[in-house]
């Protein structure tokens, strides 16, 4: 993968993947489809500013204890813990593999972003009340700035996606969604 130059702002997606955006999918996000379009036009500016865009992806093992919460979904090696086409990693992008709600979580996504000179995180995708919420409060917690663009995320459910929506305005300044 080339090295984009340093930026301040980086773009998350969160596990814009198979197994949560196709329709009947194990753990489909009835909007997600909605915000694929919002999101291409973020990574287009992105690659036009020479942003960073890091994909946070979901990769569980077969045994993941998750899935007594939550249906089997993104096993690593399946098509289901794949990128959906509609948005495939340029060789520019960056890849981490996550095994939790929050992307800092036993990852290397700080050591990336350190290495960038990040200092604003623009985080998009799904699931807006999980993932999202979760890896924004972990971003804030460890003193990066946080957008979270409300047109391109989506939630289980639209009351879901409200709250954390709300949360995140309330609780991470600053917010604009």
């Amino acid at each position: 993968m080339a090295t984009r130059i340093k930026s301040t702002t980086a773009i998350l997606v969160i596990d814009m993947l198979n197994d949560f955006v196709l329709k009947g999918a194990p753990l489909e996000v009835p909007r997600a489809r909605q915000i694929v379009g919002h999101i291409k036009k973020r990574l287009a500016r992105a690659a036009r500013d020479r942003v960073p865009v890091i994909y946070v992806c979901d990769k569980h093992r077969k045994d993941d204890p998750e899935f007594s919460v939550w249906p089997k979904h993104a096993v690593n090696g399946s098509t289901g813990s794949e990128i959906i086409a509609e948005l495939k990693p340029h060789s520019s992008d960056y890849i981490i593999d996550k095994t939790t709600y929050s992307a800092f979580y036993g990852t290397k996504l700080e050591k990336l972003l350190k290495k960038l000179g990040t200092k604003r995180l623009v985080i998009t995708g799904v699931v807006t009340e999980i993932c999202v919420l979760y890896t924004a409060v972990d971003a804030f917690m460890r003193g990066y700035q946080v957008e979270v663009p409300g047109e391109s995320v989506a939630g289980l459910s639209e009351g879901d996606h409200r709250f954390a929506l709300r949360q995140i305005g309330k609780c991470l300044k600053p917010y604009q969604g």
